[in-house]
């Protein structure tokens, strides 16, 4: 029985970069690969999380464990609500908590991908959205 990696080789990667039919998409198998960051944290860099002239990258921790509750009933409450589903409270403070939990990373990138990203952003490939330039401007389904 042979067993199954889960990992790919810097050769695969490459391979990858070189099938990837636009910049877009070998600039994001890059950075995934070279940040060693999640696919929806790669798809919510901003032009403002590159710092060229450091040759970083400042990731958004996107994914958290926090079980956030209203602190009136005590019922449990989704990222997206602004008031609890139970009592109607304005749920504030839960949001506060959650913007502190997250945390941010600074990366180093390569030469070569701050070269590429620095490229993309000249030749205006970023997108507005929410009042951000993103870089990547897609969604996790289309990445």
């Amino acid at each position: 029985m042979t067993a199954m990696k889960a990992y790919l080789e810097p050769h695969e990667i490459q391979l990858m970069e070189n099938a990837a039919t636009n910049f877009r998409d070998r600039l994001l198998i890059r950075l995934l690969f070279h940040a060693g960051c999640r696919v929806s944290e790669a798809l919510a860099l901003a032009v403002e999380d590159v710092d060229f002239a450091r040759g970083t990258i400042t990731i958004q921790h996107l994914k958290s464990r926090l079980k956030l509750c209203c602190s009136r009933c005590g019922a449990g409450l989704g990222r997206s609500h602004t008031f609890c589903p139970k009592c109607g409270e304005k749920v504030e403070e839960a949001l506060v908590q959650q913007q502190e939990h997250r945390r941010v990373r600074t990366l180093p990138i390569d030469s070569d991908t701050s070269r590429m990203l620095r490229d993309y952003v000249e030749r205006g490939g970023p997108v507005q959205r929410e009042g951000k330039m993103l870089i990547f401007g897609i969604n996790r389904h289309r990445a």
